[in-house]
């Protein structure tokens, strides 16, 4: 590995303005202010399971809601591991991991196919979590997965806690996405038959 896998995005639009950098091979430190206080413990959540160096900074229209600022900061993280990921030459390619959280368990499965693809059954007790909107779970991996072209899969074993099931979802995501970004010694080129993702 001769190049640092970083990237930085600026997004700025009439909803929301955005400044967020990741580094793939990081060490588990973030710095996050979104303005959506849960929504920042579940993006730390990601930086450290997933070993990555995330910095997030949003301002958004949080005075109608919470939907725009979850939605964009998916669409530049995911824009971001695009880019940071570069050709993938050498990478696992998939990743998955089974987090417990209390009573919840949750699975994340992904392949860094090319294709942006989300799969989720989440069934969530409750339709927030303190002012968080739990569709915003759904929401913000689509973006995610869209963008950084992953083909993502979640399946909620169990759970009725909504705050225990979200936050396996995003520590199995980080995991998931420590496994499929490294790299494998073994592996010459572009891990695919098709010689691209």
């Amino acid at each position: 590995m001769t190049q640092a896998r970083t990237a930085a995005i600026a997004r700025k639009t009439r909803e929301t303005d955005i400044q967020l950098s990741v580094t793939l091979d990081g060490d588990g430190e973030s710095e996050i202010v979104t303005g959506v206080g849960f929504f920042d413990h579940m993006l730390t959540h990601i930086a450290r399971h997933g070993l990555l160096h995330l910095s997030v900074r949003a301002e958004g229209d949080l005075h109608i809601d919470d939907h725009h600022t979850v939605e964009d900061i998916g669409i530049a993280l995911g824009t971001a591991l695009r880019e940071a990921s570069g050709d993938k030459k050498g990478i696992v390619r998939y990743g998955h991991a089974v987090v417990p959280m209390d009573e919840a368990l949750v699975t994340c499965a992904l392949d860094w196919s090319g294709r942006g693809l989300l799969v989720s059954d989440f069934v969530f007790p409750s339709d927030k979590i303190g002012t968080f909107d739990t569709e915003l779970v759904a929401e913000f991996f689509r973006a995610v997965a869209a963008n950084a072209g992953l083909t993502l899969h979640f399946e909620q074993r169990r759970g009725a806690n909504s705050h225990h099931i979200a936050e396996a979802a995003f520590k199995a995501f980080g995991r998931a996405l420590d496994a499929a970004k490294q790299h494998d010694a073994r592996v010459h080129g572009i891990p695919s038959t098709k010689g691209s993702l």
